[in-house]
């Protein structure tokens, strides 16, 4: 059979080959673009500090963040100019110095966690930072290898300070107006492929470690999170569900409700459901409420139009035989309209499930940041996307798979449908039924048997 038929399938072979090949192809133009002899070097952050220069570095940069080596070099000539200023400022002391001052002694700790010295739950432990401070400055046990040349006096003239206003850490001790100086930024050579093109095995290593509670950005809790996206996008859809379906029927059913309700719906569906953001939080808070609330927004005008059209589809004539033979208007919608259109109503759902996932990142920006969506747009703002890709990837992988799961089913739930009796789910299904009751599976080979015609059975 030729690769290219019109209007017939192609066997099972080759249309195996090319359902692996939909999967391997992108990820084969990924690892080219990824891997590719084109690429420069760029710089992964180390050891990150605060800088006055708002202009140019505005938010905050924390270790792990990727830059372009000219703007890393940029990064750390800002930080310098601040310490000649802060330098210029010892006598002159302004206050409220001592935040910046904890920042400081916070910048250490991942050259602490790097060798050992601290874990990740000490990042804020201030007696435990203090130590550090010391064990660098005083080149304990070769301690002072940990930084650059360049950092190392920076590191003992803060000591020197700190030392002087305590022997441990005391946060009233230095509560004064004179400023630590800063960290000069560190990075490590990195290829230099865009910050938003990380190569497939950097993902997949740290995939990994994200989703083994090994993350190098700390406990993620990604489990709870998860299970708060799952719940925004199962609450938004099956609200919709109990909203629209009804009304879809009533418009597919009775030309009344239909030029009643659809051309308003059908006005509606153009306005972004995102527009409505404000006005949702202004209802129903900052919490879980508007994120569902926007989901239903966005599924609920399609659900309507699509389950409408798919109702106007059944066959004239079965209404036809049922009015002859006495059905009233009720017993026309439920024992004719519905179970008529039940296959069909499924697949639209299960087609309109997937719509309802195309809102979950949106919805749960709404409000107070939660789910998935707040690590992939906190991280992804730190261009992070090593971390962020998996993330994306699962919100896909949870759709792919529940949508996979769902058109089997569809061959179990309404077998008298054609295209249906084929499923490989289904003839799975069937034999283990047939495996736990052998009875009956013995029974229906026999009626199997009997149903044949008489010359096939003769022979």
């Amino acid at each position: 059979m030729p690769w290219f038929t019109v209007g017939k399938p192609l066997d099972k072979m080759r249309a195996s080959l090319l359902m692996g090949a939909s999967f391997v192809l992108p990820l084969l133009l990924w690892s080219i673009a990824a891997y590719g002899p084109f690429w420069s070097n760029s710089k992964e952050i180390t050891i990150a500090s605060d800088t006055d220069d708002k202009d140019g570095f505005a938010g905050a940069i924390a270790p792990g963040d990727v830059f372009e080596a000219d703007r890393f070099s940029a990064y750390q000539d800002a930080v310098r100019n601040d310490n000649k200023a802060l330098e210029a400022a010892q006598s002159t002391p302004e206050p409220g110095q001592s935040r910046a001052n904890m920042k400081v002694l916070r910048s250490i700790f991942p050259v602490a966690k790097e060798e050992g010295w601290l874990t990740q739950d000490q990042e804020k432990d201030y007696d435990a930072l203090f130590d550090v401070w010391g064990r660098i400055a005083e080149n304990e046990k070769g301690a002072a290898s940990a930084i650059s040349d360049e950092n190392l006096p920076i590191v003992q003239q803060n000591w020197a300070r700190l030392s002087k206003a305590s022997t441990s850490y005391d946060e009233a001790a230095f509560v004064d107006d004179v400023p630590l100086l800063r960290l000069v930024p560190e990075a490590i050579d990195k290829k230099g492929r865009p910050v938003f093109l990380p190569a497939p095995h950097e993902v997949l290593s740290t995939a990994i470690r994200d989703f083994s509670g090994n993350s190098k950005l700390g406990d993620l809790m990604l489990g709870e999170r998860y299970i708060d996206s799952i719940r925004t996008i199962v609450s938004g859809f099956v609200i919709a569900c109990l909203i629209g379906v009804p009304i879809a029927l009533l418009c597919g059913t009775f030309s009344f409700f239909s030029r009643l309700i659809e051309p308003f719906v059908d006005f509606f569906r153009y306005m972004p459901a995102p527009a409505f953001g404000t006005l949702l939080v202004a209802l129903f808070g900052i919490q879980s409420a508007p994120k569902v609330a926007l989901v239903v927004i966005g599924t609920l005008p399609q659900m309507i139009l699509m389950v409408a059209n798919t109702t106007r589809m059944i066959d004239g004539a079965l209404l036809d035989a049922a009015q002859t033979l006495g059905a009233k208007r009720p017993q026309l919608v439920s024992k004719v309209v519905i179970p008529g259109i039940l296959p069909m109503l499924y697949n639209d759902l299960r087609i309109l499930l997937g719509w309802a996932w195309t809102w979950l990142v949106i919805a749960e920006l709404i409000g107070t940041k939660v789910g998935l969506t707040e690590l992939i747009d906190t991280h992804g703002r730190r261009f992070h996307f090593d971390h962020v890709y998996p993330w994306i990837l699962l919100i896909g992988l949870t759709g792919f798979v529940t949508d996979q799961v769902l058109s089997n089913l569809r061959s179990i739930l309404f077998p008298w449908v054609p295209e249906a009796g084929h499923s490989r789910v289904r003839h799975v299904l069937e034999r283990v039924g047939n495996w736990l009751r052998p009875g009956q599976h013995k029974s229906s080979q026999a009626a199997a048997i009997l149903a044949k015609p008489k010359e096939e059975t003769s022979t």
